[in-house]
């Protein structure tokens, strides 16, 4: 079983585990976990069953989760349904791409609609960051374009990976840092 959305780190040994030895390096992989309806624990830690069951991916560590105010368009928003977020790290012999399709069709199986930009969600499976690369292609940005000022991402990404950089903004534990001192 992947280790679940509160477990600090561990292993994952479901069947999609990522190539082993004599295989090319697989790429790790940041996904940031989000939901606001429904059971949002249970969701969490089934979408991340679900991603380390998926073929050539190993889930190697999860975040504790937090709670968060719902963020839309304009802003902070206390009143619609609180989130509870996490970061889950992964390794995967799927390429960025791919893997934003996995994580598309994961929440698909959780009944997330895309109705409105930034609306309520069952399940929000963001690609933070893949190998540190640096892309802007339709439909797939990385680093994520938002991460650096989410502390609801930068607080549990930090939990399991103290050594953390956002590439092009720096080190996770300063960009946290810079938004704790500012108030947000």
């Amino acid at each position: 079983m992947p280790p679940g959305p509160g477990a600090d780190t561990a292993p994952g040994a479901g069947p999609g585990a990522a190539a082993g030895a004599g295989a090319a390096a697989p790429h790790r992989a940041v996904v940031a976990l989000g939901a606001n309806l429904g059971d949002r624990e249970a969701t969490l830690r089934a979408a991340v069953a679900d991603l380390d069951a998926a073929d050539g991916i190993r889930v190697v560590a999860v975040s504790p989760l937090v709670e968060s105010v719902a963020v839309a368009l304009d802003g902070p928003d206390a009143g619609r349904p609180g989130y509870l977020n996490g970061v889950a790290l992964v390794e995967s012999g799927r390429g960025p791409r791919e893997l934003l399709e996995l994580l598309h069709r994961i929440e698909a199986d959780h009944g997330r609609v895309r109705l409105e930009r930034w609306g309520d969600r069952t399940l929000d499976l963001d690609l933070v960051d893949v190998d540190g690369a640096v892309l802007d292609t339709g439909g797939l940005t990385l680093p994520h374009p938002r991460a650096a000022e989410r502390d609801f991402v930068l607080g549990p990404w930090l939990a399991v990976d103290p050594e953390a950089t956002l590439p092009g903004r720096g080190r996770v534990d300063a960009l946290l840092a810079a938004l704790v001192g500012a108030g947000r």
